[in-house]
């Protein structure tokens, strides 16, 4: 391979990561938004939510026609497209009913570090050790902004809350980092996802949930926000990322989310800033810059 073939390359492989590091910043949109959007259960949001995510697909069929072919696809890739989006948010919700809020959501938040570390299973990928200290250092800073930087307390009391954590944070990065093996596949083939995952949504809402709509113009402002970028748009660019950029980069990078999120809120005065928050940035930044070392420098993976 020459050159300017290995240029291409590389300038390809960090537009795709680029382009995958947007979904990252849709997220962290994502508490603001949802503290925006009322009392809405939390599967019917969901439901709300992918509904209006698929329909960003249809949009694009009207456009494209050849797209609706994306959706015939074999059983597998179905099966991880749906079980990747809906398992999360099912195994994350119930995690949260049945485990206190800040311990769920640190087990949630082990995806990044898991995708740096299950990445080193994919053809063409190698696991350096400026990936792993990435990771960490992402890791610690999202503890210090979901903790407060105050102490945890573990009880086994909340051990199926804690699992249910635990399978979030395995679902997640397994569907990211076994999409990468499915790279051929259009992203339009999401739009399927996302509709389906609606569907399960709404079964288990009226299953386990009471009805409760938007009250106001306000609300539904900010769940057709949410519809549109944190749970639609991201799931369409972060497949893009993951399939053809840096994983590695994306999964480290993507600690920035809880701390954008908490800035957010800050920015919009539903919390403080405090020297934890301070400490994350410097942790979280200093993080992903460690991991991608290779991507900056212009090192080409084998």
């Amino acid at each position: 391979m020459d050159a300017s073939t290995l240029t291409i390359d590389r300038r390809a492989r960090l537009r795709a990561t680029a382009i995958g590091f947007t979904a990252v910043l849709m997220w962290s949109l994502l508490a603001l938004f949802t503290a925006a959007s009322g009392k809405v259960p939390p599967f019917q949001l969901a439901a709300i939510c992918f509904f209006i995510g698929g329909s960003i697909g249809l949009v694009r069929w009207v456009g494209v026609p050849s797209a609706r072919a994306s959706l015939r696809q074999p059983a597998m890739v179905w099966l991880l497209g749906v079980g990747g989006l809906f398992g999360y948010h099912f195994f994350y919700f119930t995690a949260l009913r049945n485990a206190p809020a800040v311990e769920a959501g640190l087990i949630a938040y082990l995806w990044p570090l898991l995708i740096v570390l299950f990445s080193a299973l994919l053809p063409g990928e190698r696991l350096r050790p400026h990936h792993v200290i990435g990771g960490l250092l992402g890791l610690a800073g999202a503890a210090l902004i979901v903790t407060g930087g105050r102490g945890l307390a573990f009880n086994q009391d909340y051990a199926f809350g804690y699992a249910a954590a635990l399978a979030c944070a395995l679902i997640w990065s397994g569907y990211s980092v076994l999409s990468r093996r499915f790279s051929g596949v259009s992203t339009d083939v999401v739009t399927g996802f996302c509709l389906v995952t609606a569907v399960l949504s709404t079964i288990a809402h009226l299953m386990l949930e009471t009805t409760v709509w938007p009250a106001t113009a306000s609300e539904w402002a900010a769940v057709l926000a949410l519809g549109l970028m944190p749970v639609g748009a991201a799931f369409y660019v972060w497949d893009y990322g993951v399939k053809h950029g840096d994983i590695q980069v994306l999964g480290a990078s993507s600690y920035a989310a809880p701390l954008l999120s908490t800035v957010i809120l800050i920015a919009a005065g539903f919390a403080e800033a405090t020297w934890a928050i301070a400490l994350a940035c410097v942790l979280i930044t200093g993080g992903a810059a460690v991991a991608a070392r290779d991507l900056i420098w212009g090192r080409t993976p084998r």
